[in-house]
């Protein structure tokens, strides 16, 4: 294929994919010498990808040679079945979860071995969250992300327990003796206490969804500001509203 002499390997498609795996939470804009940097492809490659993109509405040019996601991708990924079926049961749920604490209300999946946001709920937040809807977080680090480790193959436990966990904050579990732990406990009594692990000034409570019994298929949370003291008061309804998930997803199962 024309082109593969300067980066011998990498198709046409991987390439353009590389591209757009650049993107994230925290580079939502970028430049071509950006993309060019964090990808390794030629500058002459990834300029023409980049038009090629933009002309399909996988990418948007923005301001002065900046580009983004274009809504051509949202739209595709709005129709994944596992993920908008999924958002279209909890959010009934999410959304009665929400008018009961007044505080941030997440619905989020494990991509790998990160923690991915699917559904955010909040207005005007009374602690600041780094969260957003199609964003990735560690799983470590997170309620949420603890309850869909915990939960997880043991296979999956296993790698992320073996690899470097990062720091995010001073209270960032990053033992893995601790974590494994803290993942025995969130089995045993079915929810996760999460305090200032991602965001200093914010606590969660998260709570697992299974698609049935035993077969984990997302987790729900509500992040308080940590100044609010207890969080033993949040855990009977982010778990009601866990089970109520569990038990529209599949009305056929029984769950306890």
């Amino acid at each position: 294929m024309a082109g593969n002499t300067v980066e011998p390997g990498r198709t046409v498609l991987s390439r353009a994919l590389a591209i757009l795996d650049s993107f994230s939470e925290r580079r939502p804009e970028q430049t071509l010498a950006m993309i060019v940097r964090d990808t390794g492809l030629a500058p002459a490659t990834v300029h023409r990808l980049l038009a090629e993109l933009v002309e399909w509405g996988a990418l948007e040019r923005h301001g002065r040679g900046r580009y983004r996601i274009g809504l051509r991708l949202w739209q595709l990924g709005a129709l994944a079945p596992r993920g908008r079926r999924l958002r279209d049961v909890a959010l009934p749920f999410l959304e009665d979860l929400y008018e009961a604490t007044h505080q941030v209300v997440h619905l989020v999946v494990r991509d790998e071995d990160q923690a991915l946001y699917v559904e955010k709920l909040s207005a005007r937040p009374q602690v600041g969250v780094v969260s957003q809807v199609g964003g990735r977080l560690p799983l470590h680090a997170t309620g949420p992300g603890k309850v869909l480790l915990a939960y997880a193959p043991a296979e999956v436990r296993e790698r992320l327990l073996n690899a470097p966990l990062a720091h995010v904050t001073q209270a960032t579990i990053t033992d893995a003796a601790r974590l494994r732990t803290v993942l025995a406990d969130i089995r045993a009594t079915g929810f996760c206490l999460s305090r200032d692990e991602m965001t200093v000034g914010a606590s969660s409570v998260a709570a697992p969804v299974f698609s049935r019994p035993g077969e984990i298929a997302a987790a729900i949370s509500v992040v308080v500001p940590s100044r609010t003291g207890s969080l033993a008061p949040l855990v009977p309804a982010v778990r009601a509203a866990a089970l109520g998930i569990s038990r529209a997803l599949r009305p056929d199962e029984v769950f306890r």
